[in-house]
Formats: C-alpha cells, sequence, structure tokens
C-alpha cells in the first residue's frame, strides 16, 4: 500500500471547513471554554482535536489487521496509543475550547452537526460520486445521510424531553449495531475526487464519535443515562458502521507494515511540525497553558512515532511475493 494515500487528511476535510462547527455555533449551541483564548489558538486546537479522533480511529482499524496477521505486539500498541489519542491528548484540548457542554448545549451541537450532514455534506457527496461513476460510494453517502437524518430527529425528541420535562417526551434509543471489518486493501473508487470526499467523511465521522463519547459521559455525570445511551449508540454507529464502511471503499487499511509506516510519518510530523507550530502561535498570543499542552502532545507523539519505529523494526523485511 502506498502510504502517500494518507497525507492528504486536512485536505479531504477543507471542502468541510468546520460547517458542522460553525453551524452549531451559528445555533447558540457552542460552549464556552473554561478560560477566554485567542481564536487562532481555538482554530489550531479545534484542527488538533479532529486529528486526534481520526488518529484513534485509524489506529484501531490497524490494530484489528495487526490481529488479523497474528502480530501482537503491533496490535497492542496501535491500541494503547489509539486510547492515548483519545483519552488524553483529544480530552485534554478539548476542555480548552470548552467542547463539552452541559446535557442539553451537546444536543443542540449533535442536532445541528447531523443536519448539516444529512442536508448538505453527504447529499453532495453523493452527488460527486455519482457523477464520477463511482456507484457504491453514492450509494453508501446516501444511506449515511438518512441515518444522520434519523439521529438528528432523535437528538431532537431527546432535546425536548431534556429541556421540556413536563412535555412527556422521552429519550429514545438507538438500535445497537454490528461492526464492519476493515479489511486491508486498495481504494474501491475510480475519482480522486471521491476519494477525496470519503477521506473527509471519515474525518467527520471519527470526530462525531469522540465528540458524542465525550458527551455521554457528561450525561452520566449528571444522572442522564438515557441520555448518556443515546449517544453513546450513535458514537458506536459513527465509527464502527459509518466510518467503516467509508474506510473500506477508500482502501485505508494496508498491511500492518504500511499501517506501521503511515503512523510513523504523521506522529513525526505532529511531533515536529503540527504541534510545535501550534504552540509557538499559542505562546506569541499569550495562551500559555495551551502553548504547553500543545508541547507536551508533540512530545508525546514522537514518543509514537519511536514506538511504532521499534515495532516496525522487529518485524523485519517484508517477505517476498512469489
Amino acid at each position: 500500500m502506498d502510504v502517500r494515500r494518507f497525507t492528504g487528511w486536512r485536505a479531504g476535510f477543507a471542502a468541510l471547513g468546520l460547517a458542522a462547527a460553525v453551524a452549531a455555533t451559528a445555533a447558540g449551541t457552542a460552549t464556552r471554554p473554561r478560560a477566554e483564548i485567542d481564536p487562532a489558538t481555538r482554530r489550531d486546537i479545534t484542527e488538533a482535536v479532529q486529528d486526534e479522533a481520526l488518529a484513534h480511529a485509524k489506529y484501531l482499524a490497524y490494530a484489528a489487521q495487526a490481529g488479523r496477521e497474528n502480530l501482537p505486539e503491533a496490535r497492542r500498541l496501535f491500541e494503547g496509543t489509539a486510547r492515548t489519542e483519545f483519552r488524553e491528548h483529544l480530552t485534554e484540548q478539548a476542555g480548552l475550547i470548552g467542547l463539552v457542554g452541559d446535557n442539553a448545549a451537546n444536543l443542540r451541537a449533535a442536532i445541528a452537526g447531523e443536519d448539516y450532514e444529512a442536508t448538505v455534506m453527504y447529499p453532495e457527496f453523493a452527488a460527486r460520486a455519482k457523477a464520477a461513476g463511482d456507484r457504491a460510494a453514492s450509494r453508501l453517502f446516501t444511506e449515511i445521510s438518512a441515518d444522520e437524518a434519523r439521529h438528528r430527529d432523535h437528538f431532537r425528541q431527546a432535546l425536548r424531553a431534556v429541556t421540556e420535562p413536563r412535555s412527556g417526551a422521552t429519550v429514545p434509543t438507538l438500535p445497537k449495531v454490528e461492526p464492519v471489518a476493515i479489511p486491508a486493501g486498495r481504494p474501491k473508487v475510480t475519482s480522486t475526487r471521491t476519494l477525496r470526499d470519503l477521506r473527509a467523511a471519515m474525518r467527520g465521522e471519527s470526530f462525531a464519535w469522540a465528540k458524542y463519547t465525550l458527551w455521554a459521559d457528561r450525561a452520566r455525570a449528571t444522572g442522564r443515562r438515557d441520555v448518556a445511551e443515546l449517544f453513546d449508540r450513535a458514537a458506536r454507529m459513527e465509527l464502527t458502521e459509518h466510518f467503516a464502511e467509508e474506510a473500506r471503499l477508500a482502501g485505508l487499511v494496508g498491511d500492518t507494515r504500511a499501517n506501521l509506516r503511515d503512523a510513523i510519518t504523521g506522529e513525526t510530523d505532529e511531533g515536529t511540525r503540527t504541534y510545535p507550530g501550534y504552540a509557538r502561535k499559542a505562546s506569541a498570543a499569550g495562551d500559555r497553558a495551551a502553548a504547553a499542552l500543545l508541547t507536551e502532545i508533540g512530545q508525546d507523539e514522537l514518543r509514537h512515532a519511536a514506538a511504532f519505529s521499534r515495532v516496525l523494526s522487529g518485524l523485519g523485511a517484508a517477505p517476498r511475493s512469489g
């Protein structure tokens, strides 16, 4: 697998331009951060949070592939790094930008995001894929658009139950989903634009998973187990069904050696360029706490790259085919 396939995640998501987040803000659903930070710092951290969500999702897929290849050390490393990317890096940065609000604010943000995906993003992706002759991708985008519309309506009902307790509204439940496997393989689309749209969609789905998981944590902490269950099940669908089906078409997963090389490239770039750059800008803006956290995460990413390199070296040269 060509590792260069994975270098365009930010470019692939540029078409979205954080539109879901902007829609939530315009609707008055954005939550305030713990302390006010510079808008540029906020943009950088929001970008970094999305990167961490995507890394978490990719590494879980890579861990599953390592398991299929009977490579337990690689599997454990991918799984452990995925946990760190989410429960440490993403969660700590989310606190700086106020990603988690009260239950009503979180539900409103979810409604705005799902509505954007259902009515704008996925229909546009489906139309472009159909025009390019990528019918499987077009069908998938259309199916996910319908799913997101149902999620939006479920979140609307839950919001009414939370904000109007005397209305008789109840928090709905979502069905459990069977996880979709992501086998190693090449992209199954012919259009470069369709591939970019798949990558953008995967980034969005992984970010939705992360947000909903954090919002479920918040709901549990405030005694709303029904809201937590709704967010948890929606999160699982976004990651183990939507993301996974998109990843299959995009050829996300290679063999474990290719996946390790991709991880090394990504972690090295974050540790040497992305996070140090964000930290310098945050420091210049006077956001010292953010700068310190960004610097610390950048150092973590370099340690991750070194760990992935050690495991790759331990695998030795790839066996020759034939």
